[in-house]
């Protein structure tokens, strides 16, 4: 069993749709971010940087790991899926989920701050950080354009990594118009059935006690 830190942010669905693909069995515990719950000193023995997701994977001796990133290669290994093993097929994936790592999340990131919670709207800011993720979309696109999944042939955690923010292109205010190969890709990897459903975890509103449940892949939702 795996315990899973979360909140529904792109960073938190990346684990929870990776969990989903993988089957294997998780815990879900919800943070509370208007209660500051993942700055609480508890959690911050789990994931220092005081941030969402984390993961404690019970069959490995607690041991827990922190960062969307790390989570994903992390639960890649355990289960030898979602990642090539050789060399260079891990490379690629890699190098793909680093790109996801350093550039299309914080970009994103940082169009929706200026775009939609800045209390002062800065048109410099704003359109900065758009055009960087539109930047971003062009090299996938041109990836994509020739490749089925973006890091080649195979399905992979680089996939889920880039998905989980990419589907909530709106919310940044930047368009997919004139990209078909990312506007395809976007669409086949939403269709996934456990893409569905890790992009549904945690469920929306609070989780009582009363609200435990335990769902098809053995995970449970607790407060």
């Amino acid at each position: 069993m795996i315990d899973l830190y979360t909140a529904a942010t792109p960073n938190g669905w990346k684990v929870s749709i990776a969990l989903e693909e993988l089957g294997l069995a998780y815990t879900v515990h919800p943070l509370a971010f208007s209660k500051q719950e993942q700055k609480a000193e508890w959690y911050l023995k789990i994931n220092p940087n005081g941030r969402i997701p984390a993961i404690v994977d019970r069959a490995n001796d607690d041991f827990a790991v922190f960062e969307s990133g790390a989570i994903l290669i992390y639960l890649a290994e355990k289960t030898g899926k979602l990642m090539p093993t050789d060399l260079k097929g891990r490379s690629r994936v890699i190098q793909w989920l680093m790109f996801q790592m350093a550039g299309v999340g914080p970009m994103m990131g940082q169009a929706n701050v200026f775009f939609r919670y800045a209390p002062e709207k800065i048109p410099y800011a704003i359109d900065r950080y758009q055009r960087e993720v539109r930047r971003l979309f062009e090299v996938l696109e041109r990836q994509l354009a020739s490749n089925e999944y973006v890091a080649g042939k195979e399905y992979s955690i680089a996939d889920i990594a880039h998905w989980s923010w990419i589907h909530g292109h709106e919310w940044s205010g930047v368009t997919l118009d004139g990209l078909p190969h990312l506007q395809r890709w976007t669409q086949m990897i939403g269709e996934r059935p456990a893409v569905q459903k890790g992009r549904a975890v945690p469920p929306p509103g609070d989780v009582g006690e009363k609200d435990k449940t335990t769902l098809d892949t053995g995970r449970k939702i607790l407060v």
